[in-house]
């Protein structure tokens, strides 16, 4: 009787203890400790997310008290959520159990994945990196940028960084979910639908890839969901305005119509506008956008939203450009955009080296920002800084950048307490905003935009420095706006 009374003081002992810690971790601030993990727990063999096993022998407690606690501890491990497994902070590659949908260079697809035993959200993040749209620049490209052509050199695990973090500090309101992500191998903006033939020398499989790591994560848990979110940064962010509703299609046709299937596009709504100066097409860098696009749709056997395809038929390019497909999207999407994308400046041929911009440019870069906000308009949620950068969602600095004084990771929370309340019937929150833009009309004209600094010196610039760095004329740019020039430097150093 002692014996046992004793064991529940202890096991209660220990389960506080390890609570303890758990909030020790994870509410420690902004610089966690090293991540170590100790060894796993074993599991039985029966099914891949099968439940853990911690056997207690509570025989001879009083003759072997050490033996006992060690049992116990393994057991409070289990049920916290920075038990044993939770501290495995990694990814896991895993490669397609279809084998014949693969990479550029026909080596197997994959995905890496870290599964959060409990939580039914799942994050499917789609990798960015261009694209080539002919056999001579994807030779180019499989030389110089062959990791985005092929697994063969994949590492077998992946750390995930900003929205794919495991640590609340970093990652708020998603860290606990199941983190998918999938590397780029396709060179398609994840549109392709075509194995490799004599005539093209590669695979083009990005929309079928992402249709088998759906397949194969079922049988993971993704089953029992109620939340996936296609998540995807540059082509990726583009791939997610492609492919969200062909992933609806895909798991509703499975029969699992409970799974509420939502997109977040990252830097991936560009614009089909004319270049600053036009050059030859030669890559995906110094061709205009429509021309690559056109050249890459037939090329890679490009597949787009039916509906938009409809809309464009004969046109079907138009459907890689955010403004034009978005309208054709049945699932709510959350998009994410730079109002001065530095990937949008790239192609258009504005080239910001280190030295001043001329006038031209300085108008272009200034209407690109216009052109921007006007076709995000209608969207109902996204978050848009006037800042100069590209990607921001798997960057660790994501939770620092705020438009009228909301972060992204609050938007996004607003957003999936929005959706949720409109399923139920409910009115939205009061005081959580999802439609977020910028109306100051200079690059980093707002405060909390990311660090940049001089090409040259390494030496951060405030503001006022870079606009300057730029080219800026202060006295021009307030008579422009009819204001003292005093008082425009006074607007920029606030962040105005």
């Amino acid at each position: 009787m002692r014996a046992t009374r004793m064991v529940s003081s202890v096991l209660v002992l220990v389960l506080m203890q390890s609570g303890a810690l758990c909030a020790r971790r994870f509410r420690g601030g902004r610089n966690p400790q090293p991540r170590r993990s100790p060894p796993p727990p074993t599991y039985r063999a029966d099914r891949g997310d099968t439940t853990e096993s911690f056997p207690l022998d509570f025989t001879a407690v009083e003759e072997n008290m050490d033996n006992f606690m060690t049992q116990v501890k393994n057991l409070a491990q289990s049920l916290y959520p920075c038990s044993a497994q939770k501290l495995d902070y990694d990814m896991k590659l895993n490669f397609l159990e279809n084998t014949s949908v693969t990479c550029n260079d026909g080596s197997p697809a994959g995905y890496y994945l870290k599964e959060s035993r409990g939580s039914r959200r799942w994050l499917i993040f789609l990798e960015g990196g261009w694209y080539c749209f002919n056999k001579e620049n994807c030779d180019s490209r499989y030389e110089t940028m062959r990791r985005l052509m092929s697994s063969s050199k994949w590492p077998q695990t992946k750390t995930g960084t900003g929205i794919l973090s495991p640590l609340p500090e970093e990652n708020p309101h998603w860290w606990n979910a199941n983190m998918v992500f999938i590397p780029y191998c396709s060179s398609d903006v994840w549109s392709g639908a075509t194995a490799k033939t004599e005539q093209s020398g590669y695979a083009f499989m990005g929309s079928l890839i992402i249709q088998e790591v759906v397949k194969d994560l079922l049988s993971k848990g993704l089953d029992n969901a109620k939340v996936l979110l296609l998540a995807g940064s540059s082509a990726g962010g583009t791939g997610v305005l492609l492919n969200v509703d062909r992933v609806a299609e895909l798991l509703e046709g499975l029969g699992h119509t409970g799974i509420q299937v939502r997109g977040l596009s990252d830097s991936g709504w560009f614009l089909d506008n004319k270049q600053y100066h036009c050059t030859d097409c030669v890559d995906a860098v110094s061709c205009a956008p429509t021309e690559t696009i056109k050249r890459g749709i037939k090329y890679w056997g490009g597949v787009v939203p039916e509906k938009c395809r409809q809309t464009h038929e004969g046109q079907e390019w138009n459907c890689f450009f955010g403004y034009r497909v978005f309208p054709s999207i049945k699932s709510p999407v959350f998009v994410v955009q730079w109002l001065f994308d530095e990937a949008q400046l790239t192609v258009d041929n504005i080239q910001l080296t280190g030295q001043p911009v001329q006038e031209g440019q300085w108008r272009y870069i200034q209407n690109l920002g216009i052109e921007l906000r006007n076709t995000l308009k209608d969207v109902p949620a996204m978050f848009a800084p006037a800042c100069l950068s590209h990607e921001v969602i798997t960057r660790n600095y994501w939770i620092d950048v705020q438009v009228k004084g909301t972060s992204l990771p609050r938007a996004l929370h607003c957003w999936d307490r929005s959706l949720h309340d409109n399923r139920n019937n409910k009115a939205p929150p009061k005081g959580c905003p999802v439609h977020l833009i910028d109306s100051c009309p200079w690059p980093h004209c707002n405060p909390t935009c990311p660090t940049i600094r001089d090409q040259f010196t390494g030496q951060e610039m405030n503001v006022i420095q870079f606009l300057m760095h730029m080219g800026f004329d202060v006295q021009k740019m307030a008579q422009q706006q009819g204001m003292d020039p005093s008082k425009l430097l006074g607007m920029l150093s606030s962040g105005s």
